[in-house]
């Protein structure tokens, strides 16, 4: 599974409820967590995440475990993201919904396009390429297939 985007870039300890604030979580409309990510962190970052890659500094996903951080990535056009390191239920949550997850510590300005091939385990921007450590056959298989429910309904 490959990929692109332009390289939204952010710091470490991202948390959950930095993501996407627990006041818009009385709604499960999720267009209105798709326009509401990163919203106090930087009002104007979620109209730039369309066909991004965020590349993030270590942990992160921190927080509390609301898939709904997860869910409002993907919606508003997060292609993947990329970290040295992830909060395990935010890992997993991510995949669960078909939200790429690749851990590097990358560095690179914001607007350089990044590329991936999760199942070779590389992550490339400004002609350097980086190992990283493949994700497993079957998390493949669910982001494939779009995410758990997905996957599942070809399975069964």
């Amino acid at each position: 599974m490959r990929g692109a985007g332009h390289a939204v870039s952010l710091g470490a300890d991202i948390d959950t409820d930095v993501v996407i604030a627990g006041r818009y979580l009385r709604t499960k409309d999720r267009s209105i967590w798709a326009a509401r990510v990163f919203e106090d962190l930087d009002p104007a970052l979620a109209p730039r995440l369309s066909g991004a890659v965020i590349v993030a500094g270590r942990n992160f996903g921190c927080g509390s475990s609301r898939e709904q951080a997860a869910i409002a990535l993907k919606g508003a056009g997060v292609v993947a993201v990329v970290a040295p390191s992830f909060a395990r239920i935010f890992f997993r949550n991510a995949i669960n919904i078909g939200l790429p997850l690749i851990e590097a510590d990358l560095k690179c300005p914001d607007g350089t396009m990044v590329r991936f091939d999760l199942e070779s385990g590389w992550v490339e921007t400004g002609g350097i390429r980086l190992t990283v450590r493949p994700l497993s056959p079957r998390m493949l298989d669910i982001l494939r297939a779009g995410g758990l429910v997905e996957y599942w309904k070809v399975k069964l």
